[in-house]
């Protein structure tokens, strides 16, 4: 997060969650409350999202903040890798935020047959980013991605609440991708990956 207004309130935001469920004086719950607010209004001035949009997705959680976990699956046919499109019409590899209840691998399967209508099998570890340094724009909450090389082993596609088509494509032909869940540099070090039967996984 690049913005230091932004990334001062998300530390405030951090603090004070952290306060409000492991204080136990009810005054210094009042002020880490009130330090919560205070870090909506600061996040208030650089974006145009109603305070109350902003305290839900922003204040939403209890406990220690901890960075929430994206998983992304590549999977190939020949030298095409399967993208699906999403309601906006950009495109990405299948995947998304991790189940409380499912491992990474785990969830990524979930979420390849969810998005895609594939039967997949995780192969191997990719990549393990930091979001902040790779993906745009910035979100007001840390993220780890956990990108799979995966293999599919049946199924089809079938049109669903998040995505609209799937589809493989060639390293040349790409289409427009969504980048905030997964950017050209990404896309292209899972063909890298695939390409390389050594390859040892990144991270940062």
């Amino acid at each position: 997060m690049t913005d230091d207004v932004a990334r001062w309130a998300a530390e405030l935001q951090s603090l004070a969650q952290a306060g409000l469920f492991y204080g136990h004086d009810d005054f210094d719950k009042e002020r880490y409350q009130r330090i919560r607010e205070i870090s909506v209004e600061m996040l208030a001035t650089r974006t145009d999202v109603p305070k109350e949009r902003l305290t839900d997705l922003f204040c939403g959680d209890v406990g220690y903040q901890t960075p929430k976990v994206d998983t992304r699956a590549a999977i190939f046919e020949s030298d095409r890798i399967l993208l699906v499109r999403e309601r906006d019409g950009r495109w990405s590899l299948p995947g998304g935020w991790c189940d409380f209840d499912l491992s990474p691998a785990a969830n990524v399967v979930k979420e390849v047959r969810e998005e895609a209508g594939l039967d997949a099998t995780v192969r191997s570890l990719i990549a393990v980013h930091d979001r902040d340094l790779h993906n745009a724009p910035p979100y007001i909450y840390h993220v780890v991605k956990i990108f799979y090389l995966c293999e599919a082993a049946g199924g089809h596609f079938e049109q669903n609440i998040e995505t609209t088509e799937s589809a493989y494509f060639a390293r040349e032909e790409l289409p427009n991708l969504a980048v905030a869940k997964c950017s050209l540099d990404q896309v292209e070090m899972c063909f890298s990956a695939h390409d390389d039967p050594h390859w040892v996984a990144r991270f940062d």
